[in-house]
């Protein structure tokens, strides 16, 4: 299934997706105001039973509790996520993100002939093959598709990163990567916007990107949870990068160094995940600006397409 936030006459709602049908199910309305449908996360902490209705109610289709998914306002799945962590597990983004830092510091310093001799690392660092790396970002920033991004005043290098995600569905601690794919609710797209200027500054005090990503606005999720049933191997996906209706990239998500039950395990040693949450994949190789040397202008318009998943498209625009 697909399952989305949306808005109608100023109230939150949680629907089923039907892209051939093109429309979307209230599924409050069309349970009569089950408790478990008030929202996404009321959905997710109600288990297993109330996917099961959903998937119910979804086969019966009531068309007054229907409305065209056209001109619906979508909102990201989880508004608030309990928490959000993003890891970094796409070996060729982690070789060539520092080049591309270096790059940017070296033609400001010494122009673009010095820029154009940085080269990408040999290999990631043995720690991104030993365990999944992560951080956990501002769960309070989050934005849905089609939502105008207003970019922060101390930026200038506009930058966007193609990622999916997970939502746990159960909580989950100490769990083995065994049985981490019970503890899966479904998946999302995630654009990580960056403001490349001050990571770079952020990043050599070694404690995360910090400005470099924790702004308002800054996390672009949606446009819908699909759940695991549906969308099988997450790692036998193509994705594509559309700017302005330019393709800027494409790449499969197969380059995994590890899989999201792996990063289940590694984060829930000793500590627990709840309903809810997001765990970020991290940048598909060459899946953003930094690592092509080209950003993002105010008023663009960025596509992220995965596929079995859909489209996250948002503009970004200079505050004034």
């Amino acid at each position: 299934m697909k399952l989305a936030t949306f808005e109608k006459s100023g109230r939150q709602l949680v629907g089923v997706v039907d892209t051939a049908k093109k429309e979307i199910l209230d599924l409050a309305g069309a349970s009569g105001g089950h408790a478990a449908f008030a929202s996404m996360l009321s959905l997710i902490e109600a288990g297993p039973s109330a996917l099961a209705e959903a998937k119910k109610l979804a086969g019966e289709w009531k068309k007054d509790a229907a409305m065209p998914l056209d001109g619906t306002k979508l909102l990201a799945p989880v508004p608030v996520p309990p928490q959000m962590r993003d890891a970094s597990v796409y070996a060729t983004h982690v070789r060539n993100a520092p080049r591309g830092m270096q790059r940017y510091l070296a033609r400001k310093a010494h122009g673009a002939e010095a820029a154009a001799k940085i080269q990408a690392e040999p290999d990631v660092p043995p720690v991104y093959r030993q365990l999944p790396v992560y951080y956990i970002t501002n769960r309070f920033s989050v934005v849905g598709p089609d939502t105008t991004v207003q970019w922060p005043r101390y930026s200038e290098l506009m930058d966007f990163e193609l990622e999916f995600g997970i939502y746990i569905g159960k909580p989950a601690k100490n769990v083995t990567a065994a049985n981490a794919k019970d503890h899966i609710f479904g998946y999302t797209i995630f654009n990580d916007f960056s403001a490349r200027d001050q990571q770079v500054i952020e990043m050599q005090g070694r404690l995360g990107p910090t400005k470099g990503k924790s702004f308002d606005m800054g996390n672009a999720m949606g446009p819908w949870i699909v759940t695991p049933d549906e969308l099988g191997d997450p790692q036998k996906m193509n994705v594509e990068v559309r700017v302005n209706g330019e393709v800027w990239a494409k790449n499969t998500t197969a380059d995994m160094l590890h899989s999201f039950e792996q990063m289940i395990e590694h984060i829930s040693k000793d500590e627990t995940l709840y309903p809810g949450e997001f765990i970020g994949s991290g940048t598909v190789g060459n899946c953003c600006g930094l690592e092509q040397d080209r950003f993002l202008s105010d008023g663009d318009t960025i596509e992220l397409y995965v596929d079995k998943i859909g489209v996250l498209r948002n503009k970004v625009v200079r505050q004034k």
